[in-house]
């Protein structure tokens, strides 16, 4: 096994790690051996797409490494323009934590909730609170390549410009951001894990992962709403709310030693950066024995679930569906998008994102002008973001985490596999679709009042023929017969020309709108257009 630089480095500390009670040189074995495991995982996209060796053993991890570089590199402007340290490196921050925690919550959170380990380390002397640490560190050691990725450009830009001491300042800084984070997120599986048991639990814990990449993108737009633009500067107005956005206490430090700001806020705030990180790590390590019992709460089976009354379900699939075929299909397609966890916690954001960014428009417009005004435009066209959903979604619907039993799709007595694909369309739109678009077009009634109607039914009818043309991001391939292992990179900007697509949407119904009956002739065209290419891709598309 490689002897890692990263546990060369470990060596220098090992007394503290000592004094904290833990084994050293079994801890230090138990992470080579975790990170020699992550060198030698091949991909299955490797393994279906290139069979070359190189290739199989590349460290995927190392390649994101770049890309989150690059990314990094969009960030320098906030540092090298202006001295408003407060406003630039709270947004700095804010958009580096948005990164990390989601790449923490999408990637390593099966890591610090494995307990595969535990059937062989259990049965060896070894101390759980080692244990414990090393699966800590196996995170931790990722997490700060990952932050450091993003933060080098910046680091090295406000070198240049600001000097050692901002340099300083932004290093231990982003150190102490990876402590925050691996704390934050172990606090938040510990209390779940606390009250709940079995696939409760799992279930628990996939919607929270869900929900925190949600609430990580509303949070930053409340960071960005902490400041006010006046006469071309940027005004910071404490308040008491302010005290619970993690980003303005990174920013706080930089106001406080480069521009000798002594208001009792900032320095409060300066504060909390030292305090927090240290005070939820320090408070991690000591329960980390009890983090550990109760993940095994993780191997217990839940109890039968309870079943629903499946009278208006079974309705409204005889309505939606045309065939006891498609039917069947559609039953099997939502049974899977409702119990499959990787799949939702792949798709749910883009449903969190789809409820949320439709109103940002609402919000950013209260600021300038009246309720009153706003219930009289046009910003109900901004329901047009529920539709970024699609895209994502109809990808994700390829891929399943049981891919292993597709097999039985080539054995069913039909001549075709059409009424899979649109009994599959049909369950994503019912039953992910339709359920968020009811819900933003409510609240758009209260907003700009019914005059909207056949403005939303419009949408309703572009979202479908939208959702057709997004199969072909699926090429082709079987619904639920892949496995999320096989997801590359590159899909994201696959998605790319349809976001633009949405845009396109958007801008022939503004068109349309500036003239007499245009949405009712657009409206009418749209359903003439749905109705014929879903027969289309019956026959064309879905067949081969």
């Amino acid at each position: 096994m490689n002897n890692f630089r990263t546990l060369l480095f470990l060596d220098r500390f090992h007394g503290v790690f000592e004094k904290l009670d833990i084994d050293y040189p079994v801890m230090r074995k138990i992470l080579q051996v975790k990170l020699t495991m992550d060198q030698r995982r091949k991909p299955t996209i490797f393994n279906q797409a290139n069979k070359k060796k190189k290739a199989a053993e590349e460290n995927q991890f190392n390649k994101s490494l770049l890309m989150y570089g690059l990314l990094g590199l969009f960030m320098i402007p906030l540092v090298i323009f202006g001295e408003n340290y407060i406003f630039q490196m709270s947004i700095l921050f804010g958009i580096i934590m948005f990164l990390v925690m989601t790449s923490m919550v999408s990637d390593f959170s099966a890591v610090l909730l494995d307990i595969r380990d535990k059937t062989i380390l259990n049965s060896k002397p070894v101390d759980g609170k080692t244990v414990s640490m090393a699966k800590t560190l196996h995170v931790c050691i990722y997490l700060f390549f990952l932050t450091g990725s993003l933060a080098i450009g910046p680091l090295v830009a406000g070198l240049v410009k600001h000097g050692l001491i901002f340099f300083t300042i932004f290093l231990a800084e982003t150190i102490l951001l990876g402590f925050f984070i691996v704390a934050v997120t172990a606090f938040i599986y510990f209390f779940i894990l606390r009250f709940f048991d079995g696939e409760k639990l799992k279930d628990i814990i996939n919607y929270v992962q869900i929900g925190l990449s949600v609430a990580i993108v509303v949070g930053f737009q409340f960071v960005g709403r902490s400041f006010e633009i006046v006469d071309i500067k940027v005004v910071f107005d404490p308040a008491w709310w302010h005290f619970i956005l993690p980003p303005l206490w990174f920013a706080a430090p930089f106001e406080v030693l480069l521009h000798r700001n002594t208001d009792a806020c900032i320095i409060t705030m300066a504060t909390l950066v030292i305090l927090a990180p240290f005070s939820f790590f320090a408070a991690y390590i000591k329960m980390m024995p009890a983090f550990e019992r109760n993940l095994l709460k993780l191997a217990e089976q839940g109890g039968e679930r309870r079943r629903a009354n499946r009278t208006l379900s079974k309705m409204f699939t005889e309505v939606v569906c045309t065939s006891k075929e498609e039917r069947a299909f559609y039953r099997f397609a939502g049974n899977m998008m409702r119990t499959e966890r990787e799949f939702r916690l792949k798709v749910y954001p883009s449903l969190g994102f789809s409820l949320f960014f439709p109103f940002l428009y609402i919000f950013n417009s209260l600021s300038t002008g009246s309720f009153a005004e706003i219930s009289t435009g046009k910003g109900y066209l901004n329901v047009y973001f529920c539709l970024i959903m699609i895209p994502s979604a109809v990808m994700m619907l390829k891929y399943s985490g049981r891919y292993k039993g597709a097999w039985v799709f080539k054995t069913v007595p039909l001549e075709n596999l059409a009424p899979l694909f649109s009994g599959t369309l049909k369950a994503f739109i019912v039953k992910l679709f339709l359920p968020v678009y009811v819900v933003v077009s409510i609240i758009f009634f209260f907003i700009y009042g019914l005059r909207i109607l056949p403005d939303l039914i419009l949408v309703f009818l572009i979202a479908i023929f939208f959702t057709l043309i997004s199969t072909l991001l699926i090429k082709r391939t079987v619904p639920f017969s892949e496995s999320f292992e096989a997801i590359q990179q590159s899909d994201g900007w696959m998605m790319l020309p349809y976001i633009v697509l949405i845009g396109i949407f958007a801008g022939v119904h503004y068109l349309v709108t500036l003239l007499d009956f245009g949405v009712y002739i657009y409206l009418a065209v749209m359903l003439a257009v749905v109705v014929i290419s879903w027969k289309l891709a019956l026959r064309c598309v879905f067949v081969h």
